[in-house]
């Protein structure tokens, strides 16, 4: 005969309360070998949404912090590119760069890739 553990709210709370340890041993729990997230959460009588939510909030790591935009530099006009004198030696490699003018209302935009 196996015995069943029942748990019993007797409270008026809608909503159980789970402390960070008990969230902690059952995110745990399913990164050992052979651990299934939905036997665990059912022992625990959670929903498996539940258990990877948890399982995503506890195990977040936080990313270098990256700048998220780009210097820009903002000019009246460019003049147009004179044309090269003579084309450049084929033998030599050349380096590409490139350039993007955006144009709002006559002010220039230029947007060039860092070097």
């Amino acid at each position: 005969m196996t015995k069943h553990q029942i748990e019993v709210i007797t409270s008026v709370e809608w909503r159980r309360r789970w402390s960070r340890e008990e969230k902690e041993r059952l995110v745990a729990a399913t990164f050992e070998a052979g651990a299934s997230v939905s036997e665990i959460a059912r022992s625990a009588s959670i929903h498996g949404s539940q258990l990877f939510r948890w399982r995503k909030e506890l195990c977040q790591v936080s990313a270098p912090s990256m700048p998220q935009l780009v210097p820009v530099e903002v000019v009246e006009a460019l003049p147009a590119p004179q044309p090269p004198a003579q084309p450049p030696p084929i033998s030599r490699p050349r380096k590409k760069s490139s350039m993007v003018t955006i144009e709002l209302g006559g002010a220039g935009l230029n947007l060039v890739p860092p070097v």
